[in-house]
């Protein structure tokens, strides 16, 4: 199959493009910088439609991935990049007659910021969902959504905290907060979270390509299937890291004022860095987020193959091994 996969220099796409290089697709990538695989490879910004329609000319199907994934930053760059990015996607898959799209997503999306205790995928929703990247990427699943037709399936796939050795993300920014000092436990840490070891992502999102046809027309969170308390899985994160676990806890309401503040002043002075915290991510480590899988692994035939356990001790080797 041809396939072109966006977003290929971030740890899940890179995983997913080497996944169908290795079964012998034919693999384009584009992305803002080079992601070293052995494959054709275009650089460009998902929202340019030339560089896009370049890049998907020919492609049996696309798996979009580039987002602007972060907790700063303007409305605007969320909205170019993720929205204005999906749409150029979308107008590249009709124009060069791409009949599958795998649009990557997030639970994100449909999180108000109550509980989410074995639900299903719910609907994206930019009007209840927090912060300019899950209004953002709302916005996006719903264009992406509306696409589908005919011509063109689209199934849409929201995998649920990634991680995994070099992820940059959640477990890096875990870790230096934790050998920091300034990570601390919110709640109780009891509430139950699904994660999502990396490979079982990629794997999810080979198998949505392959799908993708008979399956359309709706929304798959992927998770490992495995929740665990919050206050275990970033112990077990720093354990891996030869970091100290966090030891102080913050109730949950002064954890909660306390991202406003920080969001206020981080908007009145547009700085850049990531914020120690947000309400968004008080709301995260203080609530359960935990997803029915039955329909995802019907619909994809899939099931993770590795568990968290040796994900976690596949992440411990990596940081032995430098």
């Amino acid at each position: 199959m041809r396939v072109l996969v966006t977003g290929a220099s971030g740890m899940l796409g890179r995983a997913t493009a080497s996944a169908l290089i290795d079964r012998g697709d034919e693999v384009t990538v584009l992305q803002r910088r080079p992601a070293g695989l052995s494959c054709r490879e275009l650089l460009g910004d998902v929202a340019d439609r030339d560089v896009v329609a370049e890049a998907a000319a020919g492609q049996d199907a696309v798996l979009h991935l580039a987002a602007k994934v972060d907790v700063t930053g303007r409305r605007a760059e969320y909205v170019r990049a993720n929205v204005e990015g999906t749409r150029s996607v979308l107008a590249a898959c009709r124009r060069a007659g791409v009949g599958r799209l795998v649009h990557v997503s997030s639970p994100s999306v449909a999180h108000g910021g109550s509980a989410l205790a074995g639900v299903g995928a719910g609907a994206a929703d930019p009007d209840r969902a927090r912060g300019h990247y899950a209004r953002s990427k709302a916005r996006a699943e719903l264009d992406a959504l509306a696409a589908d037709s005919a011509d063109l399936a689209v199934l849409v796939v929201r995998p649920h905290l990634v991680w995994g050795p070099g992820d940059t993300q959640l477990v890096a920014r875990i870790v230096e907060r934790a050998r920091a000092g300034r990570l601390p436990v919110i709640g109780s840490g009891a509430a139950l979270i699904d994660t999502t070891y990396v490979d079982n992502a990629a794997a999810a999102l080979v198998a949505a390509v392959d799908a993708c046809g008979p399956v359309h027309g709706e929304a798959l969170v992927v998770t490992n299937g495995e929740p665990r308390p919050v206050a275990e899985v970033i112990a077990r994160l720093c354990q891996a890291a030869g970091v100290p676990p966090p030891r102080r806890r913050v109730p949950f309401p002064l954890a909660w004022a306390a991202g406003a503040a920080v969001e206020g002043v981080w908007a009145a002075t547009q700085r850049r860095q990531t914020p120690p915290l947000t309400r968004f991510l008080a709301e995260q480590l203080a609530t359960a987020h935990w997803f029915d899988q039955r329909r995802t692994r019907e619909a994809l035939g899939w099931t993770p193959q590795v568990r968290l356990d040796e994900g976690f001790a596949r992440l411990a080797a990596a940081y032995a091994a430098g």
